[in-house]
């Protein structure tokens, strides 16, 4: 099962992430999600456990957990496929439309 993680503290890495989960059962991998263009965390992540009782066990009993000072939001992680994509897929982008800053400014 995956596990989403949510609201880490910035300072959590991929093996912190599995030694929070490692008491509930196999992590087949830990993962905190970085930033791309800063290379920090984006304060969340996956942890994938192959026993999915032992995954419902520990979402249970590490949702709502305080984490270096942070209360850790822990759920089951939803399929990509189901979460729209960012960007607007097909959506045309313009940057000078009737919301433009200089709208009746000069």
């Amino acid at each position: 099962m995956n596990i989403y993680v949510s609201n880490l503290s910035f300072n959590v890495a991929d093996e912190d992430l599995r030694e929070f989960f490692a008491p509930y059962g196999e992590i087949s991998s830990a993962k905190v999600i970085m930033d791309k263009m800063t290379s920090r965390s984006r304060g969340f992540g996956f942890v994938e456990m192959s026993d999915d009782e032992a995954a419902k066990k520990a979402i249970a009993e590490l949702d709502g957990a305080t984490v270096e000072g942070r209360t850790i939001r822990v759920n089951e992680a939803k399929p990509r496929e189901d979460r729209p994509a960012g960007g607007g897929g097909n959506r045309e982008r313009s940057f000078n439309n009737h919301n433009s800053y200089n709208k009746n400014r000069y």
